[in-house]
């Protein structure tokens, strides 16, 4: 039991790891075909889309240039990683 919470955690851990590293590469001109690039969102992006989803649904924040689903993602994740 305790090698799949350990996997669990590393997992979590990987994935708030390339969140980060997408969050600070979206901050530069880089092209969006880049391999990297395209990694970080192959690997991100299915995190982040429920939320995006979300958000759009209720309206809430959608007249903000931040994406909030990301934020909020980012916190579900460290908050299962503090549950498991």
């Amino acid at each position: 039991m305790i090698y799949i919470r350990m996997a669990f955690l590393i997992l979590i851990q990987f994935l708030s790891w390339m969140m980060m590293l997408r969050a600070i590469l979206s901050w530069f001109p880089i092209n969006p075909d880049n391999p990297v690039v395209r990694f970080l969102r192959f690997v991100t992006e299915p995190i982040i889309a429920p939320f995006r989803s979300l958000l759009s649904r209720s309206g809430l924040f959608s007249n903000l240039p931040l994406d909030f689903s990301f934020i909020i993602a980012f916190i579900v994740l460290q908050l299962l990683a503090t549950l498991i």
